[in-house]
């Protein structure tokens, strides 16, 4: 790729570095920006800055926070005797954006992978299960990615929770609202068989 000055090729590289974003579309940013009027590039620079020096993690559940408690944590209308682990902030979001859920998080910081060196050590997992036999806990929800390592962590975790008396159960899994039973996969397929509900 031909660049019109080193400023815009540097520019183009480390727009390049985020996730899910080509030279191409790092090139249209990046001539968008320099078209722009010069606040809008010194805003967005600012807030990445700000971003990247003022965030911390909750010192409760390890999920993003402006303070040492996330608004979740710190708020008094959450339902605290239920708590629902997952991998990351992600998971979090994509939770909350349901409405379904009223209970707190625990956040681990990644999933057990030995083929990627992550063991229980490097995760949040001492701080879940002080969590688990110190709070009011009586359900701990381990909403995890049904994949292998996903499963290796909660059969992990529900092995350690299992001495602190509470309940400990997971997110459903099964087939989509809207999808056809021909285009699920084999695995969720059959998960959502073996785990069926009765029906009233």
């Amino acid at each position: 790729m031909n660049f019109p000055t080193r400023l815009v090729e540097n520019a183009v590289t480390e727009i390049a570095k985020l996730p899910g974003i080509g030279k191409k579309t790092a090139m249209r940013l990046a001539l968008h920006l320099l078209k722009s009027d010069e606040l809008v590039t010194i805003d967005l620079a600012s807030a990445l800055v700000e971003l990247r020096t003022k965030t911390q993690y909750c010192k409760k559940c390890n999920h993003i926070s402006e303070s040492e408690l996330c608004s979740i944590c710190s708020g008094n209308r959450r339902d605290q005797t239920v708590l629902c682990v997952v991998e990351d902030s992600r998971d979090v979001l994509a939770i909350e954006d349901t409405l379904q859920y009223n209970g707190l998080y625990h956040v681990l910081g990644g999933i057990i992978s030995p083929m990627s060196g992550i063991g229980p050590e490097e995760l949040n997992i001492n701080p879940l299960l002080e969590r688990a036999g110190e709070e009011e806990v009586k359900e701990i929800i381990l909403a995890l990615s049904p994949t292998m390592e996903g499963d290796t962590t909660a059969y992990y975790l529900s092995k350690r929770l299992s001495e602190k008396g509470v309940k400990i159960s997971s997110i459903a899994r099964g087939v989509p609202v809207g999808g056809e039973l021909e285009y699920t996969d084999s695995v969720t397929l059959g998960r959502s068989i073996v785990t069926r509900t009765i029906y009233t």
